[in-house]
């Protein structure tokens, strides 16, 4: 069925692409450099233009080479959680030792090794082949496929000492976050995995507290009916697999999910100016950006873009989330018979195993979607005023930069928003004394479930 607001779906959907990209300037860097004075790479100490420029443009280069590292965590993740090479039970990080033993892991690692060597159409499995071959790693013979199972543990033992690190630094600042009664404080991740690859996970968690701030603004007016017209997702991952055993899952295509749960909610809270919106979504992942440019594809000749959305039962959810979840695409799309997990779910968790739906998203919201190759640590978007957005969302990505690039991809952003416009994101970013954007509010999400109460919260960051 051909929807009455389609046409506008192409008329507001080229802005951010005509325009292009460029690296942020020297003058306009030039605020971060001073209030970040004490905080400055060795190299920008005494920064001049070609300083800065050059500097920019090497830590360009960096910050995308640690997609490589990601990728490699991301093998660790199939792995332990992998159902579509191996029978084998799956792994937690904390029964590593236990499955070691017993014989697991190294059945898992044999079977990882023979899918690489014989993909048979498993997109997760021939990518992977793919990165560990330009390594020189080649499991087709007997030595390839032994170093190749060694270069997989050695990942796994790096993975796990880092999983310790990572926990001990969420664990202080949980305690400074118990501490404050600001509620920003629940922002306050710092640089978490400043340090880390940068993986492409997503989940619908992040989606479910997007829609609690949307909720939210509005109640405060700070949004109002028909006013969101051009929006950008940053980073929005791609499902490889999770790094979270509850959302760890590889039975179905890679997909994207935030693009599609943001035009979502603004449908359902009625947000959407004219009942569509443009959706810009910058990454620095050439597979983020081709796999939306091949749905593009496919939604041209009419072809929806289905996403596959299990829970496992056994793991409660909060009755608020859930409730989200069984809503979750019936703006942008229609419910279809999901993918069947494989039967080792099932017979998990007493019997209990995957409750699983599908959605299948319209062509038109589909082609709302314009990828484009974006650093928003480094780069911004050319934007005439008129084009520039109403609202930008950033979940889960800030915590992999420090301090000073937090500052730098927060005014990237301010460039690119109208004025009054939002960026809504889970952490808080460090501002510049009479930048263009700052803190305005945060909204605080609860997630009870069981007797156990935990929290997240979106800070929203205003453009002046």
């Amino acid at each position: 069925m051909r929807l009455p607001w389609v046409p506008a779906v192409f008329c507001v959907a080229i802005g951010a692409f005509a325009a292009g990209r460029s690296f942020l300037s020297y003058a306009d860097a030039k605020p971060a450099l001073e209030a970040q004075r004490d905080k400055l790479p060795a190299e920008l100490k005494n920064a001049t233009e070609a300083r800065w420029d050059a500097w920019a443009r090497q830590q360009d280069k960096a910050i995308r080479a640690r997609l490589e590292q990601g990728d490699l965590d991301s093998m660790v993740n199939l792995l332990l959680f992998g159902t579509s090479f191996t029978h084998q039970p799956r792994i937690l990080m904390e029964n590593l030792t236990e499955a070691s033993k017993a014989g697991i892991l190294k059945a898992r690692v044999d079977d990882l090794v023979a899918g690489l060597r014989q993909p048979a159409g498993n997109e997760r499995l021939e990518f992977l082949s793919g990165v560990l071959r330009a390594r020189g790693l080649d499991p087709e013979t007997p030595e390839g496929a032994r170093e190749t199972g060694m270069f997989i543990l050695s990942n796994l033992e790096r993975v796990a000492e880092e999983a310790r690190t990572f926990a001990r630094r969420a664990a202080e600042a949980d305690r400074k976050t118990v501490a404050a009664s600001d509620p920003a404080a629940l922002l306050d991740r710092a640089s978490l995995f400043a340090d880390r690859g940068v993986s492409l996970d997503t989940g619908i968690f992040p989606n479910f507290s997007i829609e609690q701030t949307l909720r939210d603004l509005k109640k405060r007016g700070l949004l109002r009916e028909g006013q969101v017209g051009e929006v950008a997702v940053i980073g929005p991952g791609l499902d490889f697999i999770d790094k979270n055993e509850a959302s760890g899952y590889d039975y179905y295509p890679q997909q994207t999910l935030q693009p599609f749960a943001f035009y979502d909610s603004l449908l359902r809270l009625k947000l959407a100016r004219g009942g569509a919106v443009s959706v810009s979504v910058f990454d620095i992942s050439s597979r983020v950006i081709d796999h939306i440019q091949h749905a593009r594809e496919r939604a041209r000749k009419g072809a929806g873009y289905v996403i596959q959305l299990p829970r496992d039962i056994a793991r409660p959810w909060p009755d608020d989330v859930v409730a989200y979840w069984k809503s979750l695409g019936d703006q942008v799309g229609m419910t279809v018979a999901p993918i069947r997990p494989p039967d080792i779910f099932q017979s998990l968790n007493g019997g209990r195993g995957l409750e699983t739906r599908a959605v299948e998203i319209r062509p038109p919201v589909v082609l709302a979607l314009e990828p484009q190759d974006l650093n928003i640590v480094l780069e911004r978007a050319n934007l005439a005023p008129a084009e520039r957005f109403d609202l930008m969302i950033a979940t889960n990505i800030f915590v992999y930069y420090d301090a000073f690039e937090q500052t730098l991809a927060l005014e990237n952003a301010g460039a690119m928003l109208k004025p009054g416009g939002l960026l809504l994101t889970n952490d808080r970013l460090p501002e510049l004394p009479g930048g263009s954007i700052k803190l305005a509010g945060v909204t605080d999400v609860p997630l009870a479930s069981q007797g156990v109460v935990s929290r997240q919260a979106v800070g929203w960051y205003r453009r002046r």
